[in-house]
């Protein structure tokens, strides 16, 4: 079947302003937040927000507020995928504890990657509250686990594929999602 795309990349850099203004909203402004992106297409979503944040709130460094959190070993799947290569997790300087850490990935699936990203990140730190942004959210949850920031909800079959291709990670560079396996 065709790959049909559902997000160009206007469409993403508007959910992604969309997101940054929500975060900042429901954080009272941007002091004590870190965004923890997840590998591989999480962490640049995760600079991107942090981009709009500091454009919105003057006084919130992007760099500074940015974090990287390798899930990998926390995997309850590990014996049957292939092997995946680990991630650095690097932390924002001021670290976690006492934090908003909000979790940002791509694709909001089964919610067994988030599960994973919580049991890590407790591993680092203690943090005042957890959030969880996603610029896709498919459904089809297999745990209790509900994005707090949602760029788009995009029912789909199980057996339909969703892609995010991000100009930072993928080859052509570009942005957008896509479903493929359309029935």
């Amino acid at each position: 079947m065709p790959a049909r795309t559902v997000l160009a990349s206007a469409d993403i850099d508007r959910a992604l302003t969309r997101i940054a203004h929500e975060i900042l909203e429901a954080n009272k402004g941007g002091t004590d937040l870190v965004l923890m992106g997840i590998p591989r297409r999480g962490y640049p979503l995760a600079r991107r927000l942090a981009a709009k944040i500091a454009a919105a709130d003057p006084s919130v460094d992007a760099a500074a507020i940015t974090g990287q959190l390798d899930v990998t070993m926390f995997r309850d799947d590990l014996a049957r995928q292939p092997t995946r290569p680990p991630h650095p997790t690097e932390l924002p300087p001021s670290g976690i504890d006492g934090k908003v850490v909000v979790l940002v990935d791509d694709v909001l699936f089964s919610g067994r990657t988030i599960r994973a990203a919580l049991d890590a990140l407790i591993d680092l730190g203690r943090p005042r509250a957890v959030r969880l942004a996603v610029l896709v959210d498919r459904g089809h949850r297999e745990l209790p686990i509900r994005a707090d920031h949602v760029g788009k909800n995009l029912p789909t079959a199980a057996v339909e594929t969703v892609r995010v291709r991000l100009a930072e990670t993928d080859t052509p560079a570009v942005d957008e999602v896509v479903i493929e396996g359309t029935v």
